[in-house]
């Protein structure tokens, strides 16, 4: 009996575009949410920016550890899982969120530069995580990346 050829599945990887739309509705909900809150709070100044910061980071990390997306994630249909195409773990989900919540140009810019062939930004890269469309509920295992 012939053996059956295993076939990889793919992943599709999001594309930059997408992905800063995400970001800009998490941006813009988030951010409206903790400045109304913050800003009574800690007055005006550099106190709200650091405050801003610590609040996206650790909505970002809760969010994308436990359910693999945010809510702009959600809204584009996109999650970030392991280059494996497993859901992150708190750790993989804090890495690769603290780039994006305290030192987004560089990590995007060096990213974009240095790490094109799987769209990963610098701390996606550190943390092992990429970003995808969904087209199915749950990613696949053995995986073979495709742009968009």
């Amino acid at each position: 009996m012939p053996k059956k050829e295993e076939v990889a599945k793919e992943l599709v990887l999001a594309s930059w575009s997408d992905r800063f739309l995400a970001w800009l509705i998490d941006f813009i909900i988030i951010g409206f949410v903790v400045l109304v809150i913050a800003t009574p709070i800690l007055g005006i100044g550099g106190g709200p920016f650091l405050f801003l910061s610590l609040a996206f980071f650790g909505y970002w990390t809760y969010m994308e550890s436990t359910r693999g997306r945010s809510l702009g994630k959600t809204v584009l249909k996109l999650m970030v899982v392991t280059k494996s195409g497993e859901p992150i773990d708190l750790t993989k989900s804090a890495i690769q969120s603290f780039g994006k919540a305290f030192l987004l140009p560089i990590d995007v810019i060096l990213g974009y530069l240095l790490f094109q062939e799987h769209r990963q930004r610098l701390f996606s890269k550190f943390a092992d995580t990429v970003v995808i469309k969904l087209h199915v509920e749950e990613p696949a295992k053995d995986v073979k990346y495709v742009k968009d």
